[in-house]
């Protein structure tokens, strides 16, 4: 079979033979992620309006500090200097979201949002070399492994708040706010355990899946949520930053948690 060799000419930023809106999907991904990190620092630094009745903010769970009656340790200690903008969201929140920043598909897309690293196939890019992430700093992408350990904690915690939150001063029910906060748990439990690391953690590794019939079960239900890793990605983006302003809101009397049972 004959062939021949084709020069890899690399054209200016942005050059691109296509003609189809290959830019748009690169924009609403800036723009949506630039949102959630704008309000995510905003509702962090605020530590205040994060709980109310029976709901606690996602972004302040665990509250380890804060306040006196519901926080794990009481209140902020005194050691913390009163200038230091220390809130009990600033706390936990590395965890989470070192655990996003890291992951694979979010590298692709924020990658190719704000870096333009690669902006789209066949598109110029703004760099004459690929890098890739086995040097400094983006070799620190590889301890998404053990963020994942740590995200597994806190979504039992998240798991647990959602408990709580059925439970009002005159018992058991169920309010909007329950829902909120359910649904948020169960799309960040389908982002969370359809993780390319978790895959490979109970199956992956294996070279016959025979010798293991419960790693093989295992693999092929974290598969099949791994399938729809970017729809989960987006959707629990979303949720959580609506469970916490839902619950900002509520705090502040703005909106109404209507009863449901």
């Amino acid at each position: 079979m004959s062939s021949i060799d084709v020069p890899l000419v690399r054209g200016r930023f942005g050059q691109t033979a296509r003609q189809d809106n290959w830019w748009l999907m690169p924009l609403v991904t800036f723009l949506v992620f630039s949102t959630f990190i704008v309000y995510s620092t905003w509702a962090a630094f605020q530590g205040d309006f994060y709980r109310t009745g029976p709901y606690l903010s996602p972004f302040y769970s665990p509250e380890l500090f804060g306040d006196p009656v519901h926080a794990w340790f009481g209140a902020m200690p005194l050691w913390i200097p009163a200038w230091l903008p220390v809130t009990p969201a600033l706390l936990v929140l590395w965890a989470p979201g070192g655990f996003r920043f890291t992951c694979y598909y979010y590298r692709g897309a924020y990658y190719k949002a704000f870096w333009a690293d690669p902006i789209s196939c066949t598109v110029g890019e703004p760099r004459k070399k690929y890098r890739g992430e086995g040097s400094f700093p983006l070799i620190f992408q590889n301890v998404h492994r053990y963020f994942m350990y740590i995200a597994v904690v806190f979504w039992c915690l998240l798991a647990h708040d959602v408990w709580k939150a059925f439970w009002f001063q005159s018992g058991f029910g169920i309010g909007v706010g329950t829902l909120v906060l359910l649904t948020n748990v169960i799309l960040l439990g389908g982002y969370l355990f359809g993780c390319h690391s978790l895959r490979h953690l109970v199956g992956g590794f294996l070279d016959q899946f025979s010798k293991s019939p419960v790693c093989k079960k295992a693999h092929d239900c974290v598969t099949c949520l791994n399938q729809r890793h970017m729809k989960f990605a987006w959707l629990s983006l979303f949720s959580v930053g609506f469970a916490d302003l839902y619950v900002r809101l509520c705090a502040m009397q703005i909106w109404t948690d209507w009863r449901i049972l």
